[in-house]
């Protein structure tokens, strides 16, 4: 049954049923859902809100619901609180849309009503962030009490003070306060629920307080004349909320006063900067070249940092980072593998990810350690493609494989192998220099440039082959067993 006070039949004007309701969103939801029930459409409604008018309590209303997306009663709650007069008529269309054949309407941000929309809770959102940034509360004592009271002047431009009264009780729980407005104000008893008042003005508010000068001294402290931004800071701090904050006085001043500042702290830069936590470290690119020149591997170490630096692929780009070879320089045995997967191209180190762990394992049943071994890759950037948050591995492209075959060479040259074992096709291919069929050449020694060159698969194969994950598991570690056999 419909209330009577909550719209009027008799009341009508051009056609329009008005519907009063108290401004606030509970209080037009509860409005929106007896319209929405009784079949009214958009056009047919003249919303009317008045302080003071009745709402109607639906709690215990069997009557259907309408069911919106929770991104609309989100959207819509800040909304309500933007200051104007057809935000009730916007957040009514909305509803009859969403529930009359387009439910997937807020997906749809080019849609101009739902533009409207998202644009008033935007605005609302950023005058709340303001708020809780720019309210500065002064101690007023109170007969009958221990402790002050504090009180808060803020002028917002939307009507958010409901709307954002729940972060101040959190956030000054165990104090009595009062923030004060010309729209609305509410109030904390320090253990109790908010309540609110009509707006007043400004008088009603205190002048100023001893804590202002704790606000100035240490605002003071932090002003970094070197950094000083005056359109930005403008952008987030508006001047037309400086008459409310105690600090604000000061800005003109430090700003007027920011070069004479800057030069003061030139002009006292010590020449030699020297630290008092002790010597200043080598920079990271020093350390290296130490490094390398002490190390036995110190050319692999040169060759690996000059490959850090090679943009000879648009693979350089989308990578992390360079994934260059690593084990002993006097190896006598190089596994040579397609290119970094995910995990290496995170970590910078060759077989580390799930591939790499089947390895592992396969080495240690084949009687190989890996760190008698080199290993590395013919690409040495990690080539991929986006899907979402994963980045799903692409196969090297001919090019991609000839612009690192250089940096695989050279990484050959240097450690000298006896056997060479390309895992995959393509790491094969890069060697060969021909394009090469794994499942003809698998297992079979191949004598080239003065050593021996043996083809199995990558362990990644291994992986994509469940049902014959396990034979084909012992196949590769019989691979393996056969080129520790001959080194």
């Amino acid at each position: 049954m419909e209330q009577p006070s909550l719209f009027d039949e008799a009341d009508t004007a051009a056609g329009q049923t008005r519907v009063r309701f108290a401004p606030n969103f509970a209080a037009w939801q509860a409005a929106a859902r007896a319209q929405w029930r009784a079949g009214r459409p958009p056009e047919t409604i003249w919303w009317a809100p008045e302080a003071g008018a009745e709402t109607v309590d639906n709690d215990n209303d069997n009557g259907p619901t309408p069911r919106v997306p929770r991104a609309y009663v989100t959207q819509a709650q800040a909304a309500a609180c933007y200051r104007s007069a057809d935000r009730w008529a916007l957040l009514y269309r909305l509803l009859w849309r969403l529930t009359h054949g387009e439910r997937h309407l807020m997906q749809l941000a080019g849609d101009p009503e739902v533009a409207r929309l998202l644009r008033y809770a935007k605005a609302v959102r950023r005058d709340v962030h303001k708020m809780k940034a720019f309210v500065r509360f002064r101690t007023v004592a109170e007969p009958g009490f221990d402790a002050p009271r504090y009180i808060a002047w803020f002028e917002p431009e939307h009507l958010i003070v409901e709307y954002a009264a729940g972060f101040f009780r959190r956030r000054f729980a165990n104090m009595r306060w009062s923030i004060l407005t010309p729209d609305r104000c509410v109030h904390w008893e320090g253990a109790d629920r908010l309540w609110f008042s009509p707006g007043t003005d400004r008088s009603a508010a205190p002048e100023g307080d001893i804590t202002e000068d704790a606000w100035r001294v240490y605002y003071r402290s932090i002003f970094n004349p070197a950094r000083i931004k005056t359109r930005a800071m403008l952008s987030e701090m508006p001047a037309k909320y400086w008459k409310n904050l105690p600090e604000a006085q000061l800005i003109p001043s430090l700003i007027a006063g920011a070069d004479r500042r800057v030069a003061a702290m030139e002009a006292a830069h010590k020449s030699d900067d020297t630290l008092r936590c002790g010597p200043r470290p080598a920079t990271p690119e020093a350390a290296q070249a130490r490094r390398a020149e002490a190390s036995p591997a110190a050319s692999l170490e040169r060759l690996a940092a000059r490959a850090a630096l090679c943009r000879d692929c648009a693979l350089c780009g989308p990578a992390t980072q360079t994934v260059f070879g690593e084990g002993p320089a006097d190896a006598r045995i190089m596994l040579v593998g397609e290119q970094p997967g995910d995990s290496e191209d995170l970590a910078g180190r060759p077989f580390v990810g799930p591939a790499g762990q089947l390895l592992d394992a396969a080495l240690a049943e084949a009687g190989l350690a890996r760190d008698v071994l080199y290993m590395t890759n013919a690409v040495k950037h990690f080539k991929f493609t986006p899907k979402g948050k994963t980045r799903l591995h692409a196969k090297p492209d001919y090019h991609e494989v000839q612009a690192c075959r250089p940096w695989l060479a050279a990484e050959i040259e240097r450690v000298s192998p006896q056997i060479v074992i390309a895992l995959g096709a393509t790491a094969a291919t890069a060697l060969l220099e021909r394009r090469v069929a794994v499942s003809h050449c698998r297992g079979a020694p191949i004598d080239w440039q003065g050593r021996q060159l043996m083809v199995t698969v990558h362990p990644a194969f291994i992986l994509r082959s469940r049902e014959r994950r396990q034979a084909e598991y012992q196949r590769f570690v019989a691979d393996l067993a056969k080129a520790a056999a001959r080194a």
